[in-house]
């Protein structure tokens, strides 16, 4: 590896021991409690350090939110993603299927930080704006999935794309995931045969 290629991957590999303190330090503190200096210090970092590479907490807590819905670092939206596109290839049944398995993997990694922005929210405009930003985002994908299901068949008592999309981001809540799972105490799975049951009867004939 050249020198260029080491000071990258020092950089990368930095950049991530930042994120993983910050996520822990979010989940277990809060957002308002969790400081810069609390994520350098977990980081193992100079506080100028963390700083540099993300100038505010706001930016470490939205990287943080992209890399966990995402899975990875890649710079491929949702609608972009192979799990999406099976979904929109699928039978209607088995696309409701698809795309509830894809939701219950995503908040398998999310969840707790979603709930981190939620708390917050009310009393950060920042953060408000940030969990309105990934609730928008969250409808955006509901209704191209809605869509997908009209061009293959009607809709339950003719609903329309736009309810559907509603009800499937309803169902399809990070607040209802988190309730059940972690305040109720239903495994990943029990919450997937649920939500997946709940919009197939909702949604198809």
């Amino acid at each position: 590896m050249t020198g260029q290629g080491a000071r990258a991957a020092k950089t990368t590999a930095n950049r991530a021991k930042m994120l993983a303190a910050a996520r822990t330090l979010f989940a277990e503190r809060g957002y308002t409690a969790t400081t810069m200096k609390a994520i350098a210090e977990a980081a193992g970092m100079a506080v100028q350090t963390l700083y540099f590479t993300f100038a505010t907490k706001r930016a470490i807590l939205s990287e943080l939110l992209d890399t966990e819905i995402a899975g990875d670092t890649e710079p491929v939206a949702t609608m972009d993603r192979p799990w999406f596109d099976a979904a929109l290839a699928a039978a209607p049944a088995d696309q409701i299927r698809l795309q509830v398995d894809a939701a219950a993997t995503i908040f398998g990694r999310v969840s707790p930080l979603l709930e981190v922005i939620r708390s917050a929210a009310a009393t950060d405009p920042e953060l408000a704006e940030l969990w309105q930003t990934n609730l928008t985002q969250r409808r955006a994908v509901q209704l191209r999935l809605a869509t997908a299901l009209t061009e293959k068949t009607a809709l339950r008592n003719g609903l329309p794309a736009e309810r559907a999309a509603d009800i499937s981001l309803a169902v399809l809540a990070p607040e209802t995931y988190h309730l059940l799972v972690h305040e109720r105490g239903w495994t990943t799975a029990d919450w997937t045969a649920w939500a997946a049951d709940a919009l197939i009867r909702q949604l198809l004939p």
